[in-house]
C-alpha cells in the first residue's frame, strides 16, 4: 500500500519532506532544501532510486543502533531513517520505503 510524502517548511524556513509509510509512520526523513522545486526533486529522487538496495547505505551509529541513507546514483543522501534497535528492524525500514514511496501521494503543507 502506498505511502505519503509529506512536504513542509521547517523553522529556519527550509522545504522538507518526510515519507509516511501506509500506517503513518515516518520512514524517511530529507535534509532542508532551499527551495520548494528542489525538495520536489528530492521526492522524484526517491521515487526513482528506493527500489534499487544499492541506493541504500547501511550505517550503524556510536550508541549500536542501525539506521540507513537512502542515496541517489550520484551519492548524494536524499534521505534518512530513524534509529532502529535490530539490524532485521533496520532492513524492514528499508523494505516499507520501497512499498511506501513509488505511488504515494504528496501533501503539500508549506
Amino acid at each position: 500500500m502506498a505511502g505519503k510524502f509529506e512536504c513542509y517548511t521547517d523553522k529556519a524556513g527550509e522545504f522538507r519532506f518526510r515519507l509516511k509509510a501506509s500506517n503513518g509512520e515516518t520512514v524517511l526523513a530529507s535534509e532542508g532544501y532551499t527551495s520548494k522545486a528542489a525538495c520536489s526533486n528530492g521526492i522524484e529522487s526517491v521515487q526513482k532510486n528506493c527500489l534499487d538496495e544499492e541506493c541504500f547505505e547501511k550505517k550503524t551509529t556510536d550508541g549500536g543502533k542501525f539506521r540507513f541513507n537512502l542515496k541517489a546514483r550520484n551519492g548524494q543522501v536524499i534521505g534518512t531513517s530513524e534509529n532502529y534497535e535490530t539490524e532485521a528492524a533496520r532492513d524492514n525500514g528499508i523494505a516499507a520505503v520501497g512499498r511506501a514511496a513509488v505511488d504515494a501521494s504528496i501533501d503539500d503543507q508549506t
